[in-house]
C-alpha cells in the first residue's frame, strides 16, 4: 500500500500562523496539502502539517524555509495509509435515531420505517452524518422546539452536510437558509438537499458568519441553529441576537461540557437566556430564547 507522510510541528496560535504562512509560500507551486488545525482550544495550541510522498526532500525544504532553528520547534513524522476514507467510514457507519429522525447512509435505506423522518447522508467531505454527539443533540432539540414553537423560517449556520437544515425542512414546511464558510461543504450540502427531496425549502449559500445578502433578505429568523465551535459561537453572539426574531429560538452546539457556562454568559449579555441543555458524549446542545418560556 502506498503511504503518505505527514510532517508536522506544534506551536501556539501566533507562531503557528507564521509557520503556516511561510510554508504556504515555500510550497505554493508544488500543490502539497498544508493544514493548520487547533488541537487544544483552551491553550490555543495548533498543529501545522505538510503531506508528502517524499518526506526527506520536503523536510529539508521545510527546514530551509523556516530557518535552521525552526523557531525552536520540533518536526515530527507520521505515516498516513492511502485509504479510501469514504468507503472505510461507511463500513462501520450505522444508522442513528434522534427523536423522529433516522439518519442513514445510502447503504441502509432498507432499514427506514414508515413513520421515520429519514435523512440520507453519506460520509464525505462535509461534517455531519448524525453520528457525532453534537449533531444528534441538535436533531433532538430541533424536534422539541419545532413541535412547541412552530417557527416560520430558520437558519442553519455552519451547515456542513446540511443534515440539520434537512431535518428542519422535513419536520416543518418552512424556508430554511443553510450557510457555510467552506464552498466544498456547500456543494455537498446542496447535493444532500436535493437527494433528500427538500430543495424547494432549503437554500444553500457560501457565507462567512452573517455577511451575505441572503441573510439580510431572510432575517429575522424564528429559529437559528449553529453547530460549530464554542469560540466562534461566543464571538457571533451579538450578530445572533440581531438576526433572531423576538421570541425566537437559538440552538447551539459544538460545545464541550466544560465550555457551557462561558457560552451561556456570552449570550446572557445579549439578552438571550438558557432554556434547556442536552448532554451527549461530553458535548452539550443549548436552547436559548430572548425571553423565558419554561
Amino acid at each position: 500500500m502506498t503511504t503518505q507522510t505527514r510532517l508536522f510541528l506544534t506551536a501556539g496560535k501566533i507562531e503557528a500562523g507564521r509557520v503556516f504562512a511561510m510554508l504556504e509560500r515555500a510550497f505554493e507551486e508544488d500543490g502539497l496539502p498544508i493544514s493548520s488545525s487547533e488541537i487544544d482550544e483552551d491553550r490555543e495550541i495548533f498543529e501545522v502539517s505538510v503531506y508528502t510522498f517524499e518526506p526527506d526532500e520536503i523536510e529539508a525544504r521545510m527546514r530551509d524555509a523556516l530557518g535552521s532553528d525552526m523557531f525552536g520547534l520540533e518536526l515530527h513524522r507520521e505515516q498516513v495509509p492511502d485509504i479510501d476514507w469514504v468507503a472505510h467510514s461507511l463500513e462501520g457507519l450505522k444508522p442513528v435515531r434522534a427523536g423522529r429522525f433516522f439518519v442513514h447512509g445510502s447503504h441502509d435505506r432498507a432499514k427506514r420505517r414508515i413513520n421515520d423522518l429519514a435523512i440520507e447522508i453519506d460520509a464525505g467531505q462535509a461534517f455531519g452524518t448524525g453520528h457525532h454527539g453534537t449533531t444528534s443533540g441538535c436533531l433532538d432539540m430541533i424536534g422539541e422546539v419545532i413541535r412547541r414553537d412552530h417557527p416560520q423560517n430558520a437558519l442553519d449556520l455552519g451547515t456542513g452536510s446540511a443534515v440539520l437544515a434537512i431535518g428542519i425542512a422535513k419536520l416543518a414546511p418552512i424556508p430554511v437558509l443553510a450557510t457555510d464558510i467552506d464552498p466544498v461543504a456547500v456543494a455537498v450540502a446542496r447535493e444532500n438537499v436535493v437527494k433528500n427531496g427538500v430543495a424547494a425549502r432549503v437554500k444553500t449559500e457560501t457565507a462567512t458568519g452573517f455577511h451575505h445578502p441572503a441573510m439580510r433578505l431572510a432575517a429575522p429568523f424564528d429559529l437559528i441553529v449553529a453547530n460549530i465551535l464554542a469560540r466562534p459561537l461566543m464571538q457571533l453572539a451579538p450578530e445572533m441576537r440581531r438576526h433572531l426574531a423576538y421570541g425566537g429560538s437559538l440552538i447551539l452546539s459544538g460545545i464541550l461540557e466544560s465550555q457551557r457556562e462561558k457560552v451561556l454568559a456570552a449570550y446572557r449579555i445579549q439578552g438571550l437566556f438558557h432554556q434547556k441543555t442536552l448532554h451527549r458524549e461530553g458535548w452539550v446542545t443549548l436552547h436559548l430564547k430572548s425571553r423565558a418560556t419554561y
